[in-house]
């Protein structure tokens, strides 16, 4: 049996060198007192992991934990008018950054490794989600008259299904406005829905050198130039694959270039998916496969929604909700870092739910985590008898 909890052995897989390094470069344990930034890391992610309502819940989860919290690397368990102070004050960026510290290593196992296609570029799937929040206690969150939110662009990397970027905006921002600060790797492919068919934007990552494969308008006006033949034997949904330039003189003269259009026919929901790319040299089955790996990126939405703390948070400031959900992402990776670790065949919603009912148990992680229905822990001894004389 082991001698530390099984939330503390998850938290010493996390690099503590780079978190202080983050700490030292943002100085956001100046005037801490007592509350350091890796006490306050573990504190939310232990919101995360336990699914803590409130601030009183971290606090008072943490204090059960007397006699283990030097394993978690704090001294002791954090009041609620800490907890609440350092959420709305202490920078958000430092999770944030530590997010992409720990993406750089936790989040490189290899069966992240997509082996669906044979295209050397890699892949991107490309969306946003909103996050409701009531206006009149997150006034700074606009959206509409009665309803606040915030809305969660992210560039979702095919290899592990993990944000590779997430741009966090208010409510009101477009789908395709929050797409311009992300960051473009040459070669890369980038698959999106119809929200993102803005030609001003599509030129940009084709001037960077990147590869995309959007679903386009309805009202999309174009002129064909060349239809290309299509297998005869194979691939009988590909309906259409041509060579096209825009007719609008507007949309022409944000994105000047000629296009590639692909019409697929999508037999689950019974639907014809027209696309639009700048690779000419794939197949138009692989054109059409890409758009429908993007289904992966609403799955993520899904799990980090359904499984994690970040549809009601326990702070109302700004700062107190970006932590929430930066630490929330810090989450999910650990889970699907601990998942890939594994010799058992996890559902993340299970995995999630064990680690949750077993978070303070003393049980050996990786032995657990291979066999969980089958763990054996050190038997106790059966006599222990001391000598009276």
């Amino acid at each position: 049996m082991a001698n530390i909890t099984l939330f503390s052995q998850i938290i010493l897989k996390l690099d503590r060198s780079k978190f202080r390094k983050l700490v030292d470069k943002k100085q956001t344990d100046k005037h801490n007192k007592g509350y350091t930034s890796w006490t306050h890391l573990v504190s939310m992610l232990f919101c995360q992991f336990a699914k803590s309502q409130s601030v009183p819940d971290i606090s008072n989860g943490l204090r059960t934990a007397t006699g283990n919290l030097n394993h978690l690397g704090i001294d002791k368990a954090p009041s609620k008018s800490t907890i609440s102070y350092q959420n709305k004050n202490r920078n958000w960026e430092i999770f944030r950054d530590y997010y992409y510290q720990l993406l750089q290593s936790l989040g490189q196992h290899p069966t992240f490794k997509q082996t669906k296609f044979r295209i050397k570029s890699k892949i991107f799937l490309l969306d946003a989600t909103t996050i409701s929040l009531c206006l009149s206690l997150f006034d700074w969150a606009k959206y509409k008259t009665a309803k606040g939110a915030v809305k969660m662009h992210t560039l979702l990397d095919f290899d592990g299904n993990l944000p590779a970027y997430v741009n966090i905006t208010n409510g009101k921002t477009a789908d395709n406005k929050g797409a311009y600060e992300i960051p473009l790797l040459k070669g890369s492919v980038i698959v999106a829905d119809r929200f993102y068919n803005d030609f001003s934007l599509l030129n940009v990552w084709d001037s960077k050198c990147v590869f995309f494969v959007i679903r386009y308008k309805e009202n999309l006006q174009f002129v064909s130039i060349k239809e290309n033949e299509l297998p005869e034997n194979r691939h009988q949904h590909v309906l259409k694959d041509e060579i096209i330039e825009l007719k609008n003189q507007d949309s022409k003269a944000k994105y000047p270039k000629t296009l590639r259009r692909v019409s697929v026919w999508d037999e689950e929901n019974g639907q014809v998916i027209e696309l639009i790319s700048n690779q000419f040299s794939w197949s138009p089955n692989t054109i059409g496969e890409l758009y429908k790996s993007r289904w992966q990126v609403e799955i993520f939405f899904r799990d980090v929604k359904q499984l994690l703390h970040i549809k009601s948070f326990i702070g109302t400031s700004e700062n107190a909700v970006m932590i929430q959900i930066w630490t929330a992402l810090i989450t999910i990776l650990i889970l699907k870092a601990l998942k890939a670790q594994s010799k058992y065949a996890w559902y993340l919603s299970n995995l999630v739910a064990f680690i949750r009912l077993n978070l303070f148990t003393k049980i050996e992680l990786q032995e657990w985590l291979d066999y969980p229905f089958h763990y054996k822990g050190k038997s106790p001894p059966k006599f222990i008898q001391g000598f009276l004389f």
